[in-house]
């Protein structure tokens, strides 16, 4: 727990993580590798590496995305030997915001900025910065002054740093104007001839298949734990990525049973093709039987 992740954090959940078993996880942060590059010695770095998180299907999520984490320690600014500990060095947390300001508009140009607070369990003060761009608000990153107890685990004493992580593909999305996070996966020609090492282009869009809707209603069994992940994992596995979003439409508990019912709606959408109706309704009918199967719904 080098980087404070505890048990019940969110990184652990099943419905939430990827489990290859009990005790193995895969990847779901950049920051598992802060400490081993702290503990060699490095006082600045990036760490840049593909992630893996269960997560709801729409055109900004995608199950495999790539992080970057950026950390900055600051010997020099250890306090001296006998003085108190001090979570949350102001002069450390003038640097951070200075520095990724400055990224922000190295990426973008000068643009308007925000900072937002918010909490990570690895930094103390964090803030989110958010950038007005296209005429709204989008936030860029999350960061923060590290907790002590982890540059201190990692050898590093009282030795004050500060650290951020952020999501290439948005990044990429706001500045190609690529619409939907499927399509950095694609193999569709049209997207992939637009672009060119070392330019920033902004995407222009090719004809967009028609949607095709399903829905599924059920009653959750009551002794069977059950997370909207869990259907877009299902949907996901179903149709991959033929599945645009899944959306929770409609949540309704009986006043006489207690029990529960969830109606979503899902998008199937071909980036490639125009699906056909007979395909549609064979992988809604797959995803129907494997929801019972896994947890024991009652269909409506």
């Amino acid at each position: 727990m080098t980087c404070r992740f505890h048990q019940d954090h969110v990184s652990r959940s099943p419905s939430d993580t990827y489990y290859i078993n009990d005790e193995l996880m895969l990847r779901g942060h950049t920051s598992a590798h802060q400490a081993t590059l702290l503990q060699n010695g490095f006082d600045n770095f990036l760490c840049s590496g593909d992630v893996y998180r269960r997560d709801e299907i729409d055109a900004s999520h995608y199950p495999v995305f790539h992080q970057m984490e950026g950390v900055r320690v600051f010997p020099h600014l250890e306090p001296a030997a006998g003085s108190d500990p001090v979570q949350g060095n102001k002069e450390v947390e003038a640097d951070l915001k200075d520095a990724l300001e400055g990224m922000v508009d190295a990426v973008f140009g000068p643009v308007e900025k925000r900072w937002i607070d918010a909490y990570f369990p690895f930094t103390e003060p964090s803030f989110e910065l958010e950038i007005f761009y296209n005429d709204e608000w989008l936030e860029v990153l999350g960061c923060g002054v590290m907790q002590q107890d982890i540059l201190r685990k990692a050898g590093r004493g009282e030795q004050p740093g500060w650290a951020f992580g952020l999501g290439l593909e948005r990044l990429a999305m706001v500045l190609f104007d690529v619409p939907d996070i499927r399509l950095f996966w694609s193999n569709d020609e049209r997207f992939i001839k637009q672009f060119k090492d070392g330019e920033i282009t902004k995407f222009k869009s090719f004809s967009k298949y028609p949607a095709c809707y399903k829905d599924v209603s059920f009653w959750i069994d009551e002794e069977t734990p059950f997370h909207p992940n869990d259907l877009a994992e299902i949907v996901r596995g179903v149709g991959g990525d033929l599945v645009e979003e899944v959306k929770l439409i409609d949540e309704f508990t009986h006043p006489k049973t207690g029990k529960t019912s969830n109606a979503f709606r899902i998008n199937y959408r071909s980036m490639e093709r125009s699906l056909t109706n007979e395909e549609v309704n064979e992988m809604q009918d797959r995803v129907r039987d494997q929801l019972v199967d896994a947890f024991k719904v009652e269909l409506r």
